[in-house]
């Protein structure tokens, strides 16, 4: 070894790289839901609608008689998890028929429409002789009052004078009360209006529901459908109220069903259902208000 030089040390091992960590799962938004694929599907679904009301109002009786038998699909096959087993065949014929009887025929059409598919039930099982047939018919008629014969009201509402601008509103509404109630529950809620039914409704939420609705109400009615601006506000207030009974029925029927949503259709929605429950309890509400109000 020569002099002046220090010895070679010996490598050392190489030391193996950490392991790399799994990134933690992103947390779900407080509602619950994917909020941005939920928020691009309503801008699609309701910019949708709003075109079909303005330049083809024809096509609306089509999409609202589609969306209500994808609905009665979701609630048959839900209620299929308890045992209950929903005529389809008898139950999607009246489905079809309702929307296009109040459309055509208005209310009188309706009714006819809604009792023939009642027999039409309970003649089915009468020959289809299925075990448990009377909670089967008990079913099959629930489901029909439920989904196409409450949306139906909206098809009288867009036969109407004026109808195609009187839908549009009671879509606005609708999409005004689930925004601001979510917007404002996610900031303020604290405090649950129904915590054994929906515990994610807060009053917070529906405070902000109904302010939200109300301003949109006004300006409808002041702007486009040329009533005073008090029918806005009723119209608003009535409207959340029926929207928030239909979201609680709704989520009260999944809770005993032990599902969360009744399909996954949507992303970042559920199903059809998830977002219809709104819409079939607030359009007799909206209905009735405007051939009563719409004169005074």
């Amino acid at each position: 070894m020569r002099a002046g030089k220090a010895p070679k040390q010996p490598k050392q091992p190489k030391q193996p790289k950490a392991a790399k960590q799994p990134k933690a799962p992103a947390k779900p938004s407080k509602a619950g839901r994917n909020l941005p694929a939920a928020t691009a599907v309503g801008v699609i679904l309701l910019g949708g609608l709003l075109a079909g009301l303005l330049f083809f109002p024809f096509a609306i009786v089509a999409i609202a008689t589609v969306f209500a038998a994808v609905g009665v699909w979701e609630v048959s096959r839900a209620l299929e998890v308890r045992g209950i087993k929903v005529p389809l065949v008898p139950v999607l014929v009246g489905t079809v028929a309702l929307p296009f009887a109040a459309y055509f025929g208005g209310s009188e059409t309706l009714a006819f429409a809604l009792v023939a598919t009642v027999v039409a039930i309970l003649l089915w099982r009468a020959i289809d002789t299925a075990e448990d047939a009377v909670r089967s018919i008990f079913a099959g008629i629930f489901v029909v009052l439920w989904v196409p014969f409450l949306l139906s009201f909206a098809l009288l509402l867009l036969g109407e004078p004026n109808g195609s601008i009187g839908v549009a509103v009671l879509l606005l509404l609708v999409v005004a009360n689930d925004t601001f109630g979510y917007l404002v529950g996610a900031i303020f809620g604290k405090h649950p209006m129904a915590p054994k039914i929906s515990p994610k409704k807060s009053w917070e939420g529906f405070a902000g529901s109904a302010a939200g609705a109300t301003v949109v109400g006004i300006v409808a009615a002041l702007f486009f459908l040329d009533q005073p601006w008090w029918f806005g506000l009723v119209l608003a207030v009535a409207t959340v109220a029926a929207a928030t009974a239909g979201d609680f029925s709704e989520s009260m029927i999944k809770r005993e069903l032990g599902v969360k949503d009744m399909s996954n259709l949507l992303p970042g929605h559920g199903g059809i259902m998830d977002r219809l429950d709104s819409v079939v309890f607030a359009s007799p509400v909206v209905f009735t208000l405007s051939v009563l109000l719409a004169g005074a």
